[in-house]
């Protein structure tokens, strides 16, 4: 979307359209926790949904017969699941019905996902790792698969049992924080984990009187994701600790209205890629075509991955081309030839003369 069209309903005094475009501008902004994209086709629904022009159901009957219609043509093309998973979620975040138990949880995920994974609503029964970049390549130690229905009714029961009677604003918000980190780090689906938890959140939260209606989960879903790692993560021999820090600054910036930065640079456990340096200003004016751009402000999760997975093991004066980049990241070569195409028109590489057609190499920091 180059023009968020659900900004003006956010902001709108009439209730029902202010609710429906923050439910809509969440949802999809959720997609990016997975690296996935929805379409314009979704957007328009969506907003003729706002509107008035159609009910929920009518949305997705709708996405049902476009995409009977136009069938993806490559299997790694995501976006009918982003999209029907989109309008599943706007529509769970325009119910106010919920109830805080373990059934409601697996029946979100079932609801979201069904038709979509054959595992929807299912607890998984296998053992599971996942490399992330915000750990440079590391794992988060998940929930066995034993277990996970026991861990899952354990924290419910003491989640119930808390009480947040007489606590500091600081208190409940270190409170949630540990709460939905425990909660996402069961990682009880095997697919779908943290787009079900954060719905399963908010809908909690307003249990609790938070109203939630802001656009810090859209706009920010991916650092979401990136703080839950960092809560759940340790490499004592390398000073790293599990902390909540960077969850409760998301949940300032959601429930106070507060304004931090939120930027996943800040999340890597390296450290390299920390606060942007200082740049001289007389020098940015001679060089405006030339800016730094945030990866994470401009791409999806997904490619924003690659492009720091690219930088990590080719270097800064790697000379490289497509066939250098589906060795590094296992891509195919549609998918590496158009990360190429990205990079270059955002001003993250260059072309290099002198070794062969579709070279590049990072352009200087």
């Amino acid at each position: 979307m180059d023009k968020d069209p659900f900004k003006e309903y956010i902001k709108e005094s009439e209730p029902d359209k202010r609710d429906k475009g923050y439910a809509w501008h969440t949802a999809i902004g959720l997609q990016a926790v997975d690296g996935l994209k929805t379409s314009e086709y979704l957007v328009r629904t969506a907003v003729r949904n706002i509107e008035g022009e159609i009910t929920f159901e009518e949305a997705n009957e709708l996405l049902q017969s476009y995409y009977k219609e136009n069938p993806a043509r490559d299997a790694s093309d995501r976006t009918e699941e982003a999209d029907k998973v989109s309008a599943r979620i706007a529509a769970l975040l325009s119910e106010r019905a919920f109830s805080f138990t373990p059934n409601e949880y697996l029946s979100i995920h079932r609801k979201l996902f069904t038709g979509i994974y054959s595992h929807a609503g299912r607890i998984r029964d296998y053992n599971i790792t996942k490399k992330e970049w915000v750990l440079n390549g590391a794992t988060v130690l998940y929930g066995s698969a034993t277990e996970l229905r026991a861990t899952l009714d354990y924290d419910f029961s003491e989640e119930k049992k808390f009480s947040y009677k007489n606590l500091s604003m600081d208190e409940i918000i270190h409170h949630l924080a540990y709460f939905v980190s425990r909660l996402w780090q069961i990682h009880v689906f095997g697919e779908g984990n943290t787009r079900t938890t954060a719905v399963f959140f908010i809908k909690y939260l307003r249990t609790l009187g938070f109203d939630v209606t802001n656009d810090i989960f859209a706009e920010n879903a991916w650092y979401f994701r990136n703080s839950l790692f960092r809560a759940n993560y340790n490499d004592l021999k390398n000073g790293i600790h599990e902390t909540t820090e960077y969850l409760e600054t998301f949940l300032r910036n959601l429930l106070l209205d507060e304004n931090h930065p939120l930027h996943n640079r800040t999340l890597h456990i390296s450290g390299a890629f920390g606060e942007p340096e200082k740049v001289n200003i007389d020098e940015e004016k001679a060089n405006i075509g030339k800016e730094k751009v945030n990866i994470e402000d401009v791409f999806t999760a997904k490619t924003a991955s690659h492009i720091q997975e690219l930088r990590e093991k080719l270097g800064q004066q790697a000379v490289f081309g497509r066939s250098d980049v589906q060795n590094a990241l296992g891509l195919k070569p549609t998918r590496s030839s158009a990360l190429l195409r990205e990079m270059a028109e955002h001003g993250i590489i260059e072309p290099v003369s002198g070794h062969g057609k579709g070279k590049y190499r990072f352009r200087q920091q």
